[in-house]
């Protein structure tokens, strides 16, 4: 059985650990309203530059436009960009994203290559032996659109240079504080297909595009505004899932550390529960020998 020292030290080393998690679960709320914020603050512009691809998509032969659109016919090898943390302490989010990436290309007969996004997700993936070309770590919180550029130009002439026939980005998508989802989807080539009711499958910003007269005017040409804007779009697209990739990473350490922080309170209620039935007892047993000792002491007398 412990002693009551070794209960009072134990009881103060946790109750300092409580105060870590607790100071940790405020830091990443402030984290996760800074992410939510950027990730709005670029939906405007996204849903501008989709809505004028979705505009160049609905003229014949819109795949020759630029080599971004151009789906090839084989795929000989698949690049995925996988954004994960750069630290622990979020409960299952870094492992989770992982597995369902491993789970999702498991089946391909093409290899697969990795950029890593987070120094946890680099670890994890050379654990397992994955071919990782590229690492992006420690960025900032959140990141500006030039701190992620890079991985946006890297993606972009790998696949117009012919190394890689399809890019996909693995994130966890943030939908509320409680619910983060891992999703998997294609960079590149760029889907802007209709499915048969006239609407795109797998929109990522679920805008409802009607067909109607409107007509767009370019200025300069189309060929050009595509040479621009779909580089830029590609890269947007990398910087919205790592703003929700990180919004993500937050609300989950900050479910893990208001957990760590409930589960501290209980054993610190516990461990105060049996210090105080230990030193009950060493009070009755100190009193129970200081009457023995008086009562043998009226005997003698």
């Amino acid at each position: 059985m412990p002693s009551t020292r070794e209960l009072r030290l134990r009881v103060r080393s946790i109750k300092n650990l409580a105060q870590v998690t607790r100071a940790l679960e405020t830091v990443s709320a402030s984290y996760v309203r800074r992410a939510i914020q950027a990730v709005q603050a670029t939906k405007p512009y996204a849903e501008k530059s989709w809505k004028v691809l979705i505009h160049l998509a609905r003229q014949p032969g819109h795949q020759n436009l630029h080599p971004l659109l151009a789906e090839r016919q084989e795929i000989r090898k698949v690049l995925v960009v996988m954004v994960s943390g750069d630290r622990g302490l979020a409960g299952a989010y870094n492992v989770n994203i992982l597995r369902h990436t491993l789970n999702r290309f498991a089946g391909l007969k093409a290899p697969v290559s990795y950029v890593a996004v987070g120094r946890k997700g680099r670890d994890l993936l050379i654990r397992r032996r994955k071919d990782v070309i590229a690492d992006f770590s420690h960025l900032p919180n959140p990141p500006s659109f030039a701190d992620v550029s890079a991985i946006g130009r890297l993606v972009v002439d790998d696949f117009q240079r012919g190394r890689y026939d399809q890019v996909w980005i693995a994130f966890t998508e943030f939908i509320n504080m409680v619910e983060q989802r891992p999703v998997v989807r294609k960079l590149l080539p760029l889907e802007v297909e209709y499915a048969a009711d006239g609407e795109k499958s797998g929109d990522p910003y679920n805008v409802t595009h009607h067909r109607s007269s409107a007509v767009f005017i370019y200025e300069p040409d189309q060929n050009e505004l595509l040479n621009e804007i779909v580089p830029r779009f590609t890269a947007l697209q990398i910087y919205q899932s790592i703003l929700s990739a990180q919004a993500s990473e937050h609300a989950a350490r900050m479910v893990a550390m208001r957990n760590a922080t409930q589960s501290a309170n209980e054993l610190i209620e516990a461990l105060q529960l049996e210090y105080n039935k230990l030193r009950q007892q060493l009070i009755t047993s100190e009193m129970l020998d200081i009457s023995g000792g008086a009562e043998a002491l009226a005997h003698e007398a």
